[in-house]
């Protein structure tokens, strides 16, 4: 396949979201010529200042692309976009490269690539690390899966929107290697919450916890970010909850057919799950909030120790004492 260049190629993009418009708008600043879709129509219009331009349906925009780029929350979505009548491959060119950017399972990502090579289209998934002011900056990582000659075909576009880009092995590598990194980060962020909550109860001031821990070693530069904005009590999303929890549901989809064992993530996403459930759209470090709220809960015993809700039967049982799991308490 031929190398992508700004003289050579028209892009493609459906899916303007949080993810979506940066990237885009990153690839329209770099000299890329690129139309978009997305249901929203405002959404896609965002683009218009930047030198892009609108498409009224994914079957117009795919007929008039070399490069078809997607950043879609789901995988129905993703199915949806590129299958059916009206779908992608319908009116895609030919030797033409997609490359789809959404978090989804390595079975999406492989059927896509099977549908795209009946139709003589080439197929890459690959997936992002990396939140809203990452994508804004190009510096996301990026993960890729599909043919190693249409990976670096791709090139051009990796090194605009992102700060590293690895090639992982065939079609569904990429989604599987975001599944293995949103892993650690949600469970880091669980980690951070409970570590936090335990702070706070201990009777440490909340801003200088938070101010300290963000200088430690221990905690991961993508959750930095996320420490400095709880000291403003700041949860507006960058990584929505709604796509950790979406992603936590895959992981552990993902852990159950290959037999790996993640009670950690698994305990993880019911925190998550319990904040989802509050509504509205909130940042996934939002679980800090449900973690302060179960510590008030919080009771002690008679040598001043406190014992929380939130810890498994196993290893929760004391004395005289039951903590409940949070499956337990929420029936």
């Amino acid at each position: 396949m031929n190398a992508i260049t700004h003289e050579n190629s028209q892009l493609g993009f459906v899916g303007i979201g949080y993810m979506g418009r940066p990237i885009a708008q990153r690839l329209l600043e770099a000299g890329f010529r690129l139309s978009a879709y997305d249901r929203h129509r405002a959404q896609a219009e965002q683009l218009i200042p930047y030198g892009g331009t609108v498409a009224e349906s994914v079957a117009e925009l795919s007929s008039g692309c070399d490069v078809l780029l997607s950043c879609l929350a789901t995988d129905d979505a993703v199915l949806n976009t590129y299958k059916g009548v009206d779908g992608a491959f319908t009116q895609a060119r030919r030797g033409s490269l997609i490359i789809d950017l959404s978090t989804v399972t390595p079975e999406t990502s492989q059927e896509l690539s099977r549908l795209g090579a009946e139709r003589g289209i080439h197929v890459l998934d690959v997936t992002m690390s990396g939140s809203t002011p990452v994508a804004e900056q190009g510096a996301l990582t990026l993960f890729g899966g599909g043919d190693p000659a249409c990976f670096a075909a791709a090139e051009s576009i990796f090194t605009v929107i992102s700060r590293k880009h690895f090639y992982l092995g065939p079609s569904g590598s990429g989604a599987t290697m975001k599944l293995v990194v949103n892993s650690l980060l949600g469970i880091g962020m669980q980690a951070i919450a409970e570590a936090l909550a335990l702070g706070e109860k201990a009777g440490l001031d909340r801003h200088r916890l938070l101010e300290v821990l963000s200088e430690t070693a221990v905690v991961a530069p993508a959750h930095v970010g996320k420490l400095q904005r709880a000291m403003q009590s700041d949860y507006s999303p960058q990584f929505p909850l709604r796509l950790m929890n979406k992603d936590f549901g895959l992981i552990l989809n993902l852990a159950a057919a290959v037999g790996a064992h993640m009670p950690a993530a698994r305990a993880a996403y019911e925190v998550n799950a319990l904040q989802s459930e509050q509504g509205g759209e909130q940042d996934f470090s939002a679980v800090i909030l449900q973690m302060e709220k179960q510590a008030s809960l919080g009771t002690t015993d008679h040598g001043g120790r406190l014992y929380l809700g939130l810890l498994p039967t196993s290893i929760g049982s004391v004395p005289g004492r039951r903590c409940a799991s949070i499956s337990e308490r929420r029936t």
